[in-house]
C-alpha cells in the first residue's frame, strides 16, 4: 500500500469502529480518536522524514511517493496521489490539527458519535485533497471536506448557527461552481491534437508548455485562471468573497473552527498555487495585478474589520481573512522567496489560528461569552490559558523566535524583489498590516487579560484541564519550533516552489 493512502485508509478505519460503538460509550469514542489521530501524526512525521532523507539522497522527481489506479478508464480519471515539498508541510499540519482538535472536541457532550464522524469525513477530505495529483479526485476530495461543515456548524454550532451554515454552505458551492467549469476548461483545453484528454497534474502542465511552444492558441487561459483562481479564493476568504469566513467561524464549535480556519481555508491558497498558477501559467502572469489588487485590499481590510469587533472569534476570523489575504498576495509575487513564504505563512497560520479558536473555545466554555466588553482580569483567574492566548497573539503579530515572524520576513523580502512601483505600494500596503495587527491583539490582550474583573462569577472559575493543556501546549511547542528552527521547512517547501517556478 502506498503510504500516502494511509491518510484516507485511517480515519475510514476509525469512521467504521465508530459505527460500531453505541454512541453513549463517549470515552470509548475519545479513545479511538486520539488513538487515530496519534496514527496520523505519526505517518506524516515519518512521511516527513522519509521525505527529507529522498531529497538529501539526490532524489529530485517533481513528486515522490506516487502511485495511480484507473479509476474511470473512459474519462481517464485515476486514483493518482503524490507529494513534493510544500503538499508534505500541508500534511503535518492537518495532522497537528486534527489531533489537537481532538482533544479540544473531548468537551462535546451531545451526539459525541455522530460529530466525530462527521469530523472524520472533514479530515479525509482534507487529507485526499493535498494528496491527489487528479484534478477530478482533487475536485471529489475538495467537495468531501465542505459537505460536513454544513452539519457541523448547524447541529453542533452556537449563536445564528443555522444562518452562518447556510451562509457558507451556499458561498462554497458557489466557488464550486466556479471551479467545476474552470477544471473542465482546462481539461478540455489542455490537450495536443491527437492526445486523449487527462486529469493528472504533471500531464496537463507538460501538455500547456508543449502547446505555447508550438504556437497554439492559449487564450482560453485568460477565461479558465480568473474562474478557478476566484473559485479557490472563495474558500481563502479573499475579498470581496469573504463575509462567509467571519460568520461561519463564530457559529462553529471550537474544533470545527480549528480545522476550519487552521486547515480547510489552506485548502484555497493550495488550490489557487497547485491548479490555477500551475497549470495556466501564462494567464497567472498576465493576470495577476488584478488578483494582487484584491488580496492587498484582503489583507488591510481583514486587519481594519478585526479592530471594530468585540466577539473574540469574530476578531480571530476577521484576522484569519488578512492572514489568508496574505498567503495569496505572496504566492502571485510569482518568485522563490515570496512563494516559499506563502507556504510558510499557510502552516504558521494554521498552528497559530487553531491555538487561537482552541483557547477562546476553552474561555466561552468558561465565561459563557465571546465579548470583550464583559471580560476583564483574567490573567488572575486561569493564568495558563491567559499566558497561552499572550504567545498566540506574539506569533499573529510576527514576533521573532514564533512561526509568524519567519513566515511574513520571507514573503515581504521576496515581494520587495520586484522593483516596479506597483508591486512595492502593495508591499508596503501589506507592511502596514503588521501595525493594524498589533492594535486589535494589544487591545483584546488589554481588555480581557488585565484590569478589573468585569463579572463576580468569572473569579471562580477554573484554569485549562489536562487535555485542554495537551493541546494548547501541542500548538505553542510547534508555533516555538519553526520560529526557531525553520530551515528545514522553508528548504523542504522552497524545492517544491521551484517545480512551479520553472513554468513561468
Amino acid at each position: 500500500m502506498n503510504i500516502l493512502s494511509a491518510f484516507v485508509i485511517i480515519p475510514l478505519i476509525m469512521m467504521a469502529m465508530l459505527f460500531c460503538i453505541n454512541g453513549e460509550k463517549k470515552s470509548l469514542i475519545r479513545t479511538v480518536m486520539s488513538i487515530g489521530g496519534l496514527a496520523l501524526l505519526g505517518v506524516s512525521a515519518y512521511l516527513t522524514i522519509t521525505y527529507l532523507q529522498l531529497r538529501e539522497a539526490g532524489v529530485d522527481d517533481e513528486f515522490v511517493f506516487t502511485n495511480s489506479v484507473i479509476w474511470y478508464e473512459s474519462l481517464n480519471i485515476h486514483y493518482s496521489v503524490g507529494v513534493d515539498g510544500v503538499s508534505v508541510a500541508m500534511l503535518l499540519l492537518s495532522s497537528i490539527v486534527v489531533i489537537t482538535g481532538v482533544f479540544v472536541s473531548y468537551a462535546i457532550e451531545t451526539k459525541v458519535k455522530e460529530y466525530f464522524l462527521w469530523f472524520l469525513m472533514l479530515s479525509i477530505g482534507v487529507y485526499g485533497f493535498f494528496i491527489s495529483l487528479d484534478l477530478f479526485t482533487m475536485f471529489l476530495f475538495y467537495e468531501v471536506a465542505l459537505i460536513p461543515m454544513y452539519l457541523l456548524i448547524g447541529l453542533w454550532g452556537s449563536g445564528k448557527k443555522e444562518y452562518s451554515a447556510m451562509k457558507l454552505t451556499l458561498m462554497l458551492m458557489g466557488g464550486s461552481a466556479f471551479l467545476m467549469v474552470g477544471i473542465l476548461g482546462v481539461y478540455y483545453n489542455s490537450v495536443p491534437e491527437g492526445q486523449n484528454p487527462t486529469f493528472n497534474l504533471q500531464e496537463i502542465s507538460q501538455n500547456v508548455i508543449a502547446l505555447a511552444n508550438s504556437g497554439a492558441d492559449m487564450d482560453w487561459e485568460y477565461i479558465f485562471f480568473p474562474l478557478t483562481f476566484v473559485g479557490f479564493g472563495v474558500l481563502g476568504a479573499m475579498f470581496p468573497f469573504h463575509t462567509w469566513s467571519p460568520d461561519g467561524h463564530a457559529s462553529a464549535p471550537t474544533a470545527v473552527s480549528m480545522l476550519h480556519a487552521g486547515v480547510l481555508m489552506k485548502l484555497g491558497g493550495y488550490g489557487c498555487f497547485r491548479v490555477a498558477m500551475y497549470l495556466m501559467p501564462h494567464a497567472a502572469n498576465d493576470l495577476a495585478w488584478i488578483f494582487i489588487v484584491l488580496t492587498g485590499i484582503s489583507v488591510v481590510y481583514g486587519a481594519f474589520s478585526a479592530c471594530v469587533q468585540n466577539d473574540l472569534k469574530y476578531i480571530n476570523a476577521y484576522s484569519s481573512v488578512s492572514h489568508c489575504g496574505m498567503v495569496l498576495f505572496a504566492l502571485l509575487m510569482m518568485n522563490k522567496t515570496a512563494m516559499t513564504g506563502a507556504i510558510l505563512q499557510m502552516v504558521s497560520h494554521g498552528l497559530m489560528t487553531a491555538l487561537f479558536f482552541a483557547l477562546i473555545g476553552m474561555i466561552y466554555g468558561r465565561t459563557h461569552t465571546r465579548d470583550i466588553r464583559e471580560m476583564g482580569g483574567l490573567m488572575k483567574i486561569m493564568p495558563i490559558l491567559c499566558v497561552c492566548y499572550v504567545i498566540a497573539g506574539m506569533a499573529s503579530l510576527g514576533l521573532p523566535g514564533l512561526s509568524g515572524f519567519v513566515a511574513e520576513m520571507t514573503i515581504f523580502v521576496g515581494a520587495f524583489q520586484h522593483p516596479d512601483l506597483f508591486h512595492r505600494v502593495f508591499v508596503i500596503l501589506g507592511c502596514s498590516s503588521i501595525v493594524i495587527t498589533a492594535v486589535y491583539i494589544l487591545r483584546v490582550v488589554g481588555k480581557i487579560l488585565f484590569g478589573p474583573i468585569q463579572n463576580e462569577h468569572h473569579a471562580t472559575l477554573t484554569d485549562a484541564i489536562w487535555y485542554e493543556k495537551i493541546a494548547v501546549f501541542a500548538l505553542i511547542f510547534a508555533i516555538a519550533a519553526i520560529g526557531l528552527s525553520p530551515f528545514w521547512l522553508s528548504t523542504m517547501i522552497g524545492g517544491g516552489i521551484e517545480n512551479l517556478i520553472k513554468v513561468f
